[in-house]
């Protein structure tokens, strides 16, 4: 028989978890785990990688407990000085940043962090805030404004140089301004004037950008310098065959032919070793992730968290297509990790965040009575 002192401590509990969304949490959980066994394989030769990545996990369920506590108005109050914060600490990185490998993307302030992640977070808030403040008044000018918001961040990243953060942040605010309500035909007209002018944008590309590209299209032509990563990652997604060669078998990771293989070419380790089915299984549970947020988008009580739901769900889709495009040869190489399964800590607190910004909005949607 259960004690009153058991009773309080079980109910503490559920009103704890009574925060999470089930089925999110329930997937992002499956795809954590599968990150976990993959990690341990990738990183045999890097001991504590295993250790400081449940340590990310425990870091990124806390921030997601935080993040699914807070009601969306109060998130939407704090949209402004988030985004402000963001260009404050992009701004930092510009002036006095650290520098590796030739870019400046570090800042240091008694821990190292990467603030162009922030933005990814902070970019779609502040305009869902925008556009939540204009509903019913939105025309071309607010478009513009948009846009306007969109650019500063993203040129601060594109000047690190960071082009694929750029361009994921870059679309992340996109999708909130298209959610918006931009019409299609403005779109279209977008899309062909950044075509027409990519023989410009060719020219302003740095050197390493450029050789990215032209290794997508032949990466042979430098088999053991520049194409060397997407060759080996090739070879050991097609070499894992139909069921894969089993767990801890993978031979071009053991091998270390894969490059960065624990954190953004971890997809080719787990591809080698499950094979086909596996990524079959863990293209389905991304789908899910990806669906269970655009349910919660579709249900929000008000434009903002429509928005921010929609925009965050289509940054996890932008985050699993552009890596698994990247590793299979389809994509050129940018820095982007595989949500919730490669190593680190910053791109997890902020997959965490935005798992958390969900949850809230699915938990105080409003019932609409009928």
């Amino acid at each position: 028989m259960d004690t009153p002192y058991q009773d309080v401590i079980r109910n503490k509990l559920k009103s704890w978890l009574a925060v999470f969304d089930g089925p999110l949490a329930l997937i992002v959980f499956l795809i954590m785990s599968v990150g976990i066994v993959t990690l341990y394989s990738a990183g045999i030769d890097f001991p504590g990688r295993v250790e400081d990545q449940l340590r990310n996990i425990l870091i990124g369920f806390a921030i997601m407990w935080i993040a699914a506590s807070v009601p969306p108005q109060t998130l939407m109050r704090f949209a402004v000085p988030i985004y402000t914060f963001g260009i404050a600490l992009l701004l930092a990185v510009a002036m006095f940043g650290l520098i590796k490998k030739g870019a400046r993307r570090w800042l240091n302030i008694g821990i190292v962090i990467q603030p162009s992640e922030i933005m990814k977070i902070a970019l779609p808030l502040m305009l869902a805030w925008f556009f939540q403040k204009r509903e019913g008044h939105i025309g071309w000018k607010e478009y513009l404004i948009a846009m306007g918001i969109l650019a500063i961040p993203a040129g601060l990243i594109m000047k690190q140089p960071d082009l694929g953060t750029a361009l994921l942040v870059a679309a992340t605010g996109f999708y909130v301004i298209f959610l918006a309500g931009l019409a299609w035909k403005v779109i279209i007209a977008m899309f062909v004037a950044g075509a027409a002018s990519l023989p410009i944008v060719w020219t302003l590309l740095h050197d390493y950008q450029r050789h990215r590209v032209m290794m997508l299209i032949d990466p042979s032509s430098d088999p053991l310098g520049k194409g060397f990563h997407i060759i080996q990652s090739v070879i050991a997604i097609g070499s894992g065959g139909i069921t894969g060669k089993g767990w801890l078998q993978g031979t071009q990771a053991y091998l270390h032919f894969i490059p960065e293989r624990t954190t953004d070419f971890i997809f080719a380790v787990f591809s080698e070793e499950f094979g086909l089915i596996g990524n079959i299984v863990l293209i389905i549970l991304y789908l899910l992730l990806i669906a269970r947020g655009l349910m919660i988008a579709m249900n929000a009580s008000t434009v903002f968290a429509r928005l921010l739901a929609g925009a965050i769900t289509m940054m996890f889709f932008m985050y699993a297509f552009v890596n698994m495009g990247m590793v299979s040869g389809i994509l050129p190489v940018v820095g982007v990790p595989l949500p919730f399964m490669s190593y680190g800590g910053t791109a997890m607190v902020t997959l965490g965040l935005g798992t958390g910004i969900l949850m809230s909005i699915q938990r105080h949607r409003k019932l609409v009575q009928t």
